[in-house]
């Protein structure tokens, strides 16, 4: 069916809220983790903890809205709401930097504020948009907006790390960071309520109770059942566990084991990963040739290749913190930038069209479970003890910080490799079909 999703209007809410909602996400997965060094302490048990319960509190979201929005036949208004209350508690998330006099405390206060903002941040971008996009979607549009949900986290980060570093700035000042991009995510999700429209196809979908509609979702047998999509999620559930193993922890690694300043490290991400989003281009009619299959082997290949050298041939001895010009390390960032976009382009165009279309809602907890609760509970059991054997350093008057390695790196680009056996059996199941 024809949708209403090539207007001026669809194309400038898809990238507003695509970008505001990956500028929070980069605030979450980069900013948020050099914070807890910054204010806290240079403790990945800190961080692994806030990745693993803001995991936890994201998943619970979009299965509980996602089953909502289903039964309404709306997304509107969750992602309105979602989006203004994700902006408030990114701020409120950067007060806990005024508690003091306890590790413990100052650490459990920003654990439990990450999970609050994670879980209205998924209402509003992981349930609202994505099923509203997904309801958009059709034959015309679908390699466009697979470019867009690819694309928008590479801007996300490229935006978010460059005036991120320029307002965190060499004073550390993370609050200024917090309060400036929680109110652009504010004023978004205000004009999101103002002009967003519903697909004119999408209906209220209700079968029996809530709670029973709600629990058949975790009918696994009946998931199952569609092997494509089973074998499309475990690509996208392996990929990621490898990309947060050294991803959640690559702005401490630049800064406090590198030694680059929060700006300089913004402005170095940034050139290699707006080189990286040029391959979207070619990427982008080869999935609307259905070559998803090839774009994601590529895709890993190349992610491999990038994080790789970054892991051999990376050290703090041969690099220029005074310099953004720092070839290796350059090369191997454009690398994991075009490994990633592309394969993030494919994958989610190659799931979302396998989806039921009474449950689109729903299956957006399906997804997010296999993209961020199983990874993000997952990379931290891998990363952390690699960080605490090969990055403690003692500090002067007894205090212990733990420096992220190229040792990550190595170990990231092994499990990566390992996205081939799900990928493999996915394009299968994929033939099999035909």
């Amino acid at each position: 069916m024809k949708r209403h999703g090539n207007g001026i209007n669809f194309w400038i809410l898809v990238w507003t809220l695509g970008i505001a909602g990956q500028l929070c996400w980069n605030l979450e997965n980069q900013w948020f983790n050099t914070f807890i060094y910054a204010k806290i302490a240079k403790d990945p048990t800190i961080i692994s903890w806030m990745v693993a319960l803001s995991a936890a509190a994201t998943t619970l979201s979009t299965f509980i809205f996602g089953c909502v929005s289903d039964r309404r036949g709306s997304r509107k208004v969750f992602i309105s709401t979602g989006y203004i209350l994700w902006g408030v508690f990114t701020i409120l998330f950067g007060c806990t930097e005024f508690i003091h006099g306890s590790v413990a405390v100052a650490g459990t206060a920003a654990v439990l504020a990450d999970a609050i903002m994670s879980f209205f941040g998924s209402m509003g971008n992981d349930t609202g948009l994505n099923a509203w996009i997904n309801d958009n979607m059709d034959d015309g549009n679908k390699g466009q907006l697979g470019a867009a949900l690819a694309t928008q986290p590479v801007i996300g980060t490229i935006v978010g790390t460059i005036l991120g570093g320029l307002l965190v700035g060499a004073g550390d000042n993370y609050m200024r960071l917090f309060v400036t991009m929680g109110l652009v995510v504010i004023a978004i999700g205000v004009y999101s309520l103002l002009t967003l429209r519903e697909s004119p196809a999408l209906r209220p979908n209700v079968r029996g109770s809530f709670t029973s509609q709600f629990l058949s979702i975790f009918n696994f047998r009946k998931y199952y059942g569609n092997r494509e999509l089973f074998w499309v999620n475990w690509a996208l559930a392996v990929y990621f566990i490898a990309f947060n193993v050294y991803f959640t922890h690559i702005g401490n690694y630049m800064i406090y084991y590198l030694g680059f300043t929060a700006d300089l490290m913004g402005l170095m991400e940034g050139v290699a990963l707006i080189l990286g989003m040029l391959p979207t281009l070619l990427a982008t009619r080869a999935i609307n040739r259905d070559r998803k299959m090839e774009i994601t082997s590529l895709s890993v290949a190349v992610n491999f290749l990038g994080v790789l050298t970054i892991g051999l041939f990376v050290r703090p001895w041969n690099v220029d913190t005074s310099s953004v010009f720092n070839p290796v390390l350059l090369i191997g960032m454009f690398l994991m930038g075009a490994g990633y976009v592309m394969f993030l382009q494919a994958i989610t165009v190659w799931s979302k069209r396998l989806y039921p279309e009474d449950a689109r809602g729903q299956f957006e907890g399906i997804r997010i479970l296999f993209f961020v609760l199983i990874p993000m509970i997952v990379a931290p059991l891998i990363s952390n003890p690699i960080i605490k054997a090969t990055g403690r350093v003692e500090e002067v008057g007894g205090e212990v910080s733990y420096l992220p390695t190229n040792a990550i790196f190595i170990a990231g680009a092994i499990l990566a490799l390992l996205t081939f056996i799900p990928l493999i059996l996915a394009e299968r199941e994929r033939r099999r079909l035909r």
